[in-house]
């Protein structure tokens, strides 16, 4: 057996030098990920530091409008928030699908956000995976890939990011807050997940020691009317094979604003870019949004297990782009 070390952070200033100055250490707040991580023999910390007891758990006002989310939130709190259901449902609802209640009351914000990826290769331990030992090759590649990206893939990975809430972010602009051993620092949500590309162990711009202090969500009169829907092989408690955030604002019968992402297909949270300009300046009703869908589209990668995700994820475009539409009707 390995020996591992645990010790309780009582401030954030301790637990970060505590982290920084042991290379081989981790951060643990719910630990629905990172026990899951050591016990797979996957990652192999010789420290673990607990800091559930840091004050980063709030959910408040911004003067300005949004909403701060401390990263020790958890899961179930940030999604029966009332401010989150009211101005938010979109971002509610991802985390609602995005576990089993309780998974939901113990994970945190910040580590739903940090998740590594569900890639059956990356997780035995043995095959070869790029993101878990670089330069042995992806085993995905000529391997079981069905549940696999077609989006944002390299010839080095091709695997999911397997968060639901940060589908929702991406859509909604937010802004990771972090702090380090010297300095803090902020990151849109779309800078802070990182395509496989050349460097496929490199998930995301955190620094050893570096620790995800809050997300912060703009105001988006937009988003009292979004939807996410996930779709999968179960409805319980099941990974994505494609989820959809979408919320419109359609004046006189024009999309005069689209948010779209998607989950579940991409190695990253993928926000649809092509589809919302698509969208922007059409009539909004099924022919453009399927047109938006197939924009989208044309830059997707299919494998020989994956590719049923192309059309599954124009019909799910769809099908939630229709509700959005409804509910901002309503």
């Amino acid at each position: 057996m390995r020996p591992l070390s645990y010790v309780r952070a009582t401030g954030v200033d301790t637990a970060i030098a505590t982290v920084a100055a042991h290379p081989t250490s981790a951060f643990l707040a719910g630990g629905t990920t990172e026990i899951d991580l050591i016990r797979l023999g996957v990652t192999g910390p010789d420290l673990l530091v607990d800091i559930n007891a840091l004050p980063l758990a709030d959910i408040e006002d911004r003067p300005g409008g949004g909403l701060r989310v401390g990263a020790l939130a958890r899961m179930t709190d940030v999604a029966r928030d009332g401010r989150v259901v009211r101005d938010y449902p979109g971002m509610s609802q991802s985390l609602l699908l995005g576990a089993s209640v309780q998974l939901r009351n113990m994970a945190s914000i910040g580590g739903n956000l940090c998740q590594r990826v569900r890639c059956a290769y990356f997780r035995d331990g043995v095959s070869p995976c790029n993101k878990r030992e670089p330069g042995t090759g992806c085993s995905a590649l000529g391997g079981m890939n069905r549940g696999h990206a077609v989006l944002g893939t390299s010839e080095h990975c091709i695997a999911t990011h397997p968060s639901d809430l940060a589908v929702a972010l991406v859509a909604l602009d937010a802004i990771v807050h972090i702090i380090g051993p010297d300095s803090t620092r902020t990151v849109s949500i779309d800078d802070f997940y990182l395509r496989p590309g050349n460097t496929p162990q490199a998930e995301h711009p955190l620094a050893h020691g570096e620790l995800i202090a809050a997300i912060e969500v703009p105001p988006l009169p937009v988003a009292r009317g979004s939807v996410y829907v996930k779709f999968r092989d179960r409805q319980s408690y099941e990974f994505a094979l494609v989820s959809v955030f979408a919320a419109l604002d359609v004046r006189d019968g024009q999309v005069a604003e689209a948010r779209i992402a998607l989950g579940g297909v991409a190695s990253v949270p993928w926000r649809a870019r092509e589809a919302e300009m698509a969208l922007v300046g059409r009539p909004a009703g099924v022919e453009s949004f399927a047109s938006a869908a197939d924009a989208e589209l044309r830059a997707a990668v299919p494998r020989e297990q994956n590719a049923f995700k192309i059309p599954l994820t124009r019909r799910a475009i769809v099908r939630v782009l229709r509700a959005a539409l409804d509910r901002g009707q309503q």
